[in-house]
């Protein structure tokens, strides 16, 4: 069976099991089936606090929700958008190669150790270092980083906050479908950027490894603000004998065991839909 990818104005209506079909994407295809599965939106209320999953099964054209709100919602992208950094910073030249190209400390000590050195743009991604893709986003600058964003469609496109801000404090915004899209893209290669630049990006993604698949996940966290709670991601995708899987989790994150429990929970939810 052939797959296609899905795009957010296909499935932004998943949760009422109407998605809107897009003429240029879905001629002459059936578009994806969708199901609501409260058992998975029950595993946030077991942890505690509240959060939403969304699994894209390929090769099945089958969209798994569990909820029919807050998979739809928008929200700050914090450090899943160093996906799309990454992308930017190697298509403008800005970096060159992942692994020979230092980007350097600043020399301010900061609370992660793992910040406070030199790194490369595969360490810095496995690290998850703001401050090295802060550094890339003023290098890329305001007019490059908006033309990009919109190449890639990615989210509201709307990057005022700040050039070193707007993923973390300011206005850029996606929602789970959102990041499903734009990672299922990158996946196959179909996004408007070198397939050189998206072959890296693939590769320097962090990898978790169980016994019959692979996981291609970046995490994310949104600091606390007024009124809301700390905002967990983890999106990505799964590789599997049985085909693919493209994933997008969001969750409150109020303590410290939910920002250490956002990949175990994943892998369960994965585990539920027989992803993995």
């Amino acid at each position: 069976m052939s797959s296609f990818p899905i795009t957010r104005r296909s499935v932004l209506g998943l949760c009422a099991a109407m998605p809107l079909l897009s003429s240029q994407s879905f001629a002459h295809v059936a578009p994806p089936r969708s199901e609501i599965r409260d058992s998975i939106l029950r595993r946030f209320a077991d942890l505690g606090t509240s959060g939403t999953f969304v699994g894209y099964k390929v090769e099945d054209y089958l969209i798994i929700a569990s909820d029919t709100t807050r998979s739809g919602e928008a929200r700050l992208p914090a450090s899943t958008f160093k996906v799309a950094n990454a992308l930017i910073a190697l298509e403008t030249g800005v970096v060159g190669d992942p692994d020979q190209d230092v980007l350097r400390w600043d020399g301010v000590t900061r609370a992660n150790p793992a910040w406070n050195r030199d790194h490369s743009l595969r360490s810095a991604m496995a690290a998850s270092a703001v401050p090295v893709f802060q550094d890339l986003a003023r290098r890329i600058g305001p007019e490059r980083m908006k033309k990009y964003v919109d190449v890639l469609e990615y989210g509201n496109r709307d990057i005022g906050g700040g050039i070193d801000q707007f993923w973390l404090t300011g206005n850029l915004r996606i929602d789970p479908i959102g990041q499903i899209d734009f990672l299922d893209q990158l996946r196959r290669r179909r996004l408007a950027v070198s397939q050189r630049v998206q072959d890296i990006v693939c590769d320097i993604l962090p990898v978790t490894r169980t016994d019959k698949a692979v996981i291609r996940a970046k995490s994310g966290l949104v600091a606390a603000r007024a009124d809301e709670k700390p905002l967990g991601w983890i999106v990505g995708w799964v590789e599997h004998e049985k085909g693919p899987t493209v994933f997008a989790m969001n969750m409150d994150c109020p303590e410290p065991r939910h920002v250490e429990a956002r990949m175990a929970l994943t892998e369960a939810c994965l585990g539920d839909i027989e992803a993995m």
